[in-house]
């Protein structure tokens, strides 16, 4: 297959609003390639390289030059080998060897593909083929049901391996994808509840209620002796929380596979900052500085079991008999004062508020559904940073207030929705003042421009209807709460969150 295939048929995703024609367009594409080429398309696509990162950044991208092809002779294995290649280049000469392998499959492009190739390497390919909509197109590319395209990518975390499967073997291919101790799964989602009270409500009481703690989301497999800790994007940690090892090694069972937060305290036992917490995540040996507490507030599998689609009710009772020391303070079937009450001690513990969760309802990885509600005394969205304004005053020579934008869901573009320079302590200034410039697109005078790829934390009063912004809202009361580095902008809330708080 051409790689000018895949090009066009991004472009007509692209183009188009239309969830038919783009899911049409990417089936299409999907059921003309190769089997040794779908890895590589699928991942494009969705926006990703099958390598990760290759060690090429914006500016040594916008930097090259040559003259593009005026025939597509690229083709999908071609560019695939050459980003292959480029991801393992290391060692003396690499600077001077990369350049020659960026140069030489930028001059084999035509002007569209040098342009798709520029947005997939720097990481902007948003064009409205997200997860969700390439995994309808698999499923019609193979003639399969979407569910079990669906239930298949959750198992296996990696919808390319997923597509595969379908296009070569089908429904019975996709039946065979089992949870697999050491193989991360995507991790289920919670919605932001309106109020305790409706989400108490909402399931007649039939819920646990625990604490929301502002920490990161780990998931732990084991296997006999061997353990692997991800996080909420799959990322393989295990080597960096060397504690965290060393306790689900000590659980009185033989495989285990557990969901849950994990957060420094403070000596007093409140928990640190998030971004303590994160740091830990970045380091390749821990110093055992800054220990690492688990919260697990779920059981996907336990001895040969497997509990996905067990209800909730069933796999508290594995939880609580293989790492009840270790699990998230809980009150199952409160009545409505209890719950109350309970909140006002999460708040006054120093966490987020509570989570409220239906005892009947099976683990739906990878979904943002009811069944999980968030309930925090304030709205807070995560929202994507479009920009930032330099500061004036005691902020002069600062980038201080934030563009602001949410996810658009058909697109996957960020729509702005607001600014905000409170909450911004004198450590974020400077860390944005230097980390800024390295997502930088365009600037001018006043403002730096960024690509889309931090995500902020805002605590907000509400939303009001305005025709400032885009997105047709604006926010009231805006302020900073976090830096979110285990989050990416596919990640954001939608622009339909925002104005869903619209009163």
């Amino acid at each position: 297959m051409l790689f000018s295939d895949v090009v066009q048929a991004s472009e007509t995703v692209r183009a188009t609003r239309s969830r038919k024609t783009k899911i049409a367009a990417l089936a299409g594409l999907l059921f003309d390639a190769a089997p040794d080429e779908l890895v590589p398309v699928v991942a494009w696509v969705s926006g990703e390289l099958r390598q990760g990162r290759i060690g090429t950044g914006w500016r040594t991208l916008t930097a090259m030059d040559g003259a593009p092809s005026d025939v597509a002779t690229l083709t999908v294995s071609g560019v695939d080998g050459a980003l292959s290649e480029l991801a393992t280049v290391s060692g003396t000469g690499s600077a001077n060897r990369r350049k020659e392998l960026l140069t030489a499959l930028w001059t084999a492009a035509t002007s569209d593909e040098q342009t798709f190739l520029l947005r997939l390497l720097a990481g902007e390919l948003r064009q409205g083929a997200l997860t969700a909509i390439v995994s309808e197109a698999v499923a019609m590319a193979a003639r399969v049901p979407v569910d079990l395209v669906r239930r298949a990518y959750m198992l296996s975390g990696q919808l390319p391996v997923t597509a595969v499967a379908a296009l070569t073997g089908g429904a019975d291919a996709l039946s065979e994808f089992r949870l697999e101790l050491g193989r991360p799964i995507q991790p289920m989602l919670a919605s932001p509840g309106a109020s305790l009270e409706e989400a108490m409500a909402e399931f007649d009481g039939e819920v646990t209620v625990e604490h929301k703690m502002d920490g990161a989301r780990i998931q732990v497999h084991r296997d006999g002796s061997r353990v692997w800790v991800f996080t909420r994007t799959l990322r393989d940690i295990t080597a960096s929380v060397p504690e965290l090892v060393d306790l689900v090694s000590r659980l009185h069972c033989t495989s285990v596979v557990l969901d849950g937060e994990t957060l420094a305290l403070t000596d007093s036992g409140r928990p640190r900052p998030f971004q303590e917490t994160m740091s830990r995540f970045a380091e390749v040996t821990s110093t055992r500085e800054l220990l690492l507490h688990p919260y697990f507030f779920d059981c996907l599998h336990l001895d040969g079991q497997d509990l996905l689609d067990s209800p909730l009710r069933e796999r508290r009772t594995a939880l609580m008999k293989v790492a009840v020391e270790h699990s998230i303070p809980a009150l199952l079937q409160p009545d409505p004062e209890a719950a109350a009450e309970y909140f006002d001690g999460a708040l006054a513990s120093g966490h987020e508020g509570v989570m409220i969760k239906s005892l009947s309802a099976p683990y739906a990885a990878g979904r943002r559904g009811r069944a999980w509600q968030k309930i925090k005394p304030t709205h807070t969205l995560d929202l994507i940073v479009l920009g930032a304004e330099w500061g004036y005053g005691r902020r002069t020579g600062y980038l201080s207030n934030l563009h602001l934008g949410a996810r658009d869901p058909e697109t996957g573009d960020p729509v702005m929705v607001g600014k905000t320079f409170k909450g911004l302590t004198d450590a974020l200034l400077q860390w944005q003042t230097a980390e800024f410039p390295r997502h930088q697109r365009a600037r001018d005078d006043q403002t730096v421009y960024l690509r889309p790829a931090l995500v902020v934390e805002i605590a907000l009063d509400g939303v009001q209807v305005s025709p400032r912004y885009p997105g047709g809202v604006a926010l009231r009361f805006a302020r900073v709460v976090r830096y979110r580095p285990d989050k990416e902008p596919a990640d954001a809330d939608t622009i339909e969150t925002v104005r869903a708080l619209l009163p």
